[in-house]
């Protein structure tokens, strides 16, 4: 998967462009990320904003490396092996999806 693949397919899923990067934010502050994909000339790094303000890397993949899984998830992020980043994703998702319902 390329950069605009993964682009993409965190746009449908819940993401958000914030600081150029598609990010995930937190539930109570919903203009804050939380994690990134940072795309960089030949990976893209998954990073998590630790409590002290400081962005960790805690997954990186060539874009050859990146494959979708038979629902489209890239594999080779991590995604599969930290749960709490498809609750993230869900709430993400879902305060999108309802957030014209109140206007």
């Amino acid at each position: 998967m390329g950069r605009e693949e993964l682009t993409a397919w965190a746009l449908s899923n819940g993401w958000q462009i914030l600081g150029g990067c598609p990010s995930l934010t937190k539930p109570s502050s919903p203009k804050e990320a939380i994690v990134r994909m940072v795309f960089k000339a030949t990976v893209v790094n998954l990073e998590v904003k630790k409590p002290a303000g400081k962005w960790e890397k805690i997954a990186g993949e060539a874009y050859a490396k990146v494959l979708p899984d038979e629902d489209g998830q890239p594999q080779g992020l991590g995604f599969d092996r930290i749960p709490s980043f498809s609750m993230l994703m869900r709430d993400n998702r879902d305060r999108q999806v309802f957030k014209g319902f109140g206007s």
